[in-house]
């Protein structure tokens, strides 16, 4: 039988507040459309096929994907249009064709040596990934690679038709007008790489930017046509600390029981396997914790410090038996430590939601 009180859940648990999921989702897609902007929801953030499928209801077209085991469950659930977000894996080539091919799922390179790997593959819709300034992967817009890139591909027989960039440098600041500044930087560079790449005579369609807390600060993407938040739907303590949402935003926390208590700390049943040990920004944390139930507030003195793989040490004692409601930094790696989460409406328990988090 599903419990039908928060109270009566086993711990750690993962919830979702259904109304704040909604609105999230809701106001994502309002600001997208005002952006002029296809909403391409990365989703890896949340790898729950009910949450896709209301993105996609709210005016969501396409989506993102980080695995190929992402890509086979959210395309055979009905969600159309997918790019595997990705460099593509040499020792995942063949697989990665075979669901191109049988669901129309667009594929990413950043080297000619990749592009390579698809040489003899059936005509196929590739990407290039294209580096705006984060530094972490993509080919440098400038270099002459990039056309080479997408000589190989086309010599091969395959469409070129879409740039991407990822505008991660936007989660190492706080403050809207320097996450503005980044999202429009990106979007700047990436157009300019489409626009070479079409000189080149490539069909360049897709120009895909963005994520949560570049494409929230954003007001002006002029030659981006989508943009790829995931974030979004929970948001976490990075994105409260990056001003990006209140804590009465946030859509994503775990409950988790106070087992024991100390001289001046407690400790609860949620460790890295529940939260994941992403250190976060700003205040060394592992999670904050709400003080009030109705998880609008967090504490200012209670929160984790430590996290070993199932205990989570927290900084001042609690009672034993009661219940936290913990706060992850990072929601994304949070949500991808749980088989399911639980749809919750207050002190309710509405449904049990799979997270398809297998790696395949």
């Amino acid at each position: 039988m599903q419990p039908g009180r928060l109270q009566d859940l086993p711990t750690p648990a993962l919830l979702i507040e259904a109304r704040r999921l909604q609105r999230n989702v809701a106001a994502m897609q309002a600001h997208a459309d005002r952006l002029g902007v296809r909403l391409r929801p990365h989703l890896k953030t949340h790898k729950c096929v009910p949450i896709a499928r209301l993105q996609r209801d709210r005016g969501a077209r396409g989506a993102a994907v980080a695995t190929l085991a992402e890509a086979e469950v959210f395309a055979g659930a009905g969600i159309e249009e997918l790019v595997w977000a990705f460099p593509l894996v040499r020792t995942r080539v063949d697989r990665a064709v075979e669901l191109a091919r049988a669901y129309d799922l667009r594929l990413l390179v950043d080297s000619s040596v990749a592009a390579g790997w698809l040489q003899g593959a059936p005509p196929l819709r590739v990407w290039i990934k294209v580096d705006c300034g984060y530094h972490r992967a993509g080919v440098d817009p400038g270099e002459e690679e990039m056309l080479a890139v997408a000589r190989t591909l086309a010599a091969a027989g395959h469409r070129v038709d879409g740039v991407l960039s990822h505008s991660g440098d936007a989660y190492t600041c706080a403050g809207e007008a320097v996450r503005r500044r980044i999202a429009e930087a990106e979007a700047r560079t990436l157009t300019a790489a489409a626009d070479r790449l079409r000189t080149a005579g490539f069909p360049v369609e897709h120009v895909s930017a963005g994520s949560t807390p570049g494409t929230s600060a954003a007001r002006d993407l002029a030659g981006v046509t989508e943009v790829r938040p995931g974030n979004y739907v929970f948001y976490d303590l990075m994105q409260v600390r990056f001003g990006v949402c209140t804590p009465a935003e946030c859509a994503l926390t775990v409950l988790a029981s106070v087992v024991s208590c100390g001289a001046g700390h407690a400790v609860c049943d949620a460790g890295a396997l529940a939260l994941s040990k992403d250190p976060g920004v700003g205040e060394p944390t592992m999670g904050a914790v709400y003080a009030d139930a109705g998880a609008s507030r967090l504490s200012r003195r209670q929160r984790l410090v430590a996290l070993s793989q199932e205990h989570g040490k927290l900084a001042e004692p609690a009672r034993v038996g009661s219940l936290l409601r913990i706060l992850p930094n990072h929601a994304c790696l949070t949500a991808a430590c749980f088989d399911h989460a639980w749809l919750v409406d207050g002190e309710r328990v509405l449904e049990r939601w799979p997270i398809e988090r297998r790696r395949g």
